[in-house]
């Protein structure tokens, strides 16, 4: 068995879809620190007539010091929610799936969510179905598995009974590949070479979220993603 690992970020890119579609198990690390800058748990880029549009959603962080994922909570102080709705529906009214997937994510969105895992995870499995991926899909805190960096991916493969770890090359620099080999896990990089695809909008933009996508081409994203 295959195993890879990524953040449960909001409204995901497609490599990390591509990452699950070389695996046969993906674990999402909602037991690991929130980022404490700008990262990609709470928010993502979408595309409209003026260029990128980014989509954030509003987590409490003041007086709450290091957080972990599982535990921030969504600020719903302001009607966030109508907002992301709106600037979904107005950036791709002229898109031909919009009608197909709009209703489903904006039931995901009317949940009123009060943690940022639980609304990104219900993001995630959208997508999940939407690509028609097999891959089975866990929580961290659901495994009981606990540790920092290196140590975290062995606890993890040694759970699942796995002896295959699979990542991108950027995340090289962060493991300690030697202590892995030592553990009997085999560590196999992929590389992801960001498709291009019909999209709105004039001149194409890399790397958005894979609504973005799924919005443009409908179920061929699955195999446009995996042919990178």
């Amino acid at each position: 068995m295959i195993v890879t690992t990524h953040q449960p970020i909001f409204l995901p890119w497609p490599g990390f879809f591509f990452k699950a579609m070389k695996a046969d198990c993906m674990v999402l690390l909602d037991d690991v620190q929130f980022p404490r800058g700008r990262g990609w748990v709470n928010r993502n880029r979408l595309k409209n007539e003026r260029g990128e549009k980014w989509l954030s959603i509003p987590v409490w962080k003041k007086g709450r010091g290091l957080q972990i994922i599982r535990e921030v909570e969504i600020c719903s102080e302001t009607d966030w929610q109508r907002k992301h709705l709106q600037g979904i529906r107005q950036s791709y009214a002229n898109a031909p799936y919009l009608k197909e997937y709009f209703p489903i994510l904006e039931s995901i969105y009317r949940e009123n969510n009060r943690l940022l895992i639980d609304l990104n995870l219900n993001i995630i499995k959208f997508f999940w179905n939407a690509l028609s991926l097999k891959t089975e899909l866990y929580l961290q805190s659901e495994l009981g598995v606990a540790g920092k960096g290196t140590e975290l991916i062995i606890n993890i493969c040694k759970h699942l009974q796995t002896n295959t770890y699979i990542s991108f090359p950027i995340v090289e620099k962060h493991l300690d590949v030697l202590q892995m080999k030592q553990s009997g896990l085999q560590i196999r990089f992929c590389n992801f070479h960001p498709p291009v695809y019909p999209q709105l909008w004039g001149e194409f933009i890399y790397n958005l979220s894979t609504l973005d996508m799924l919005l443009n081409c409908g179920k061929k994203c699955s195999d446009i993603i995996a042919s990178e």
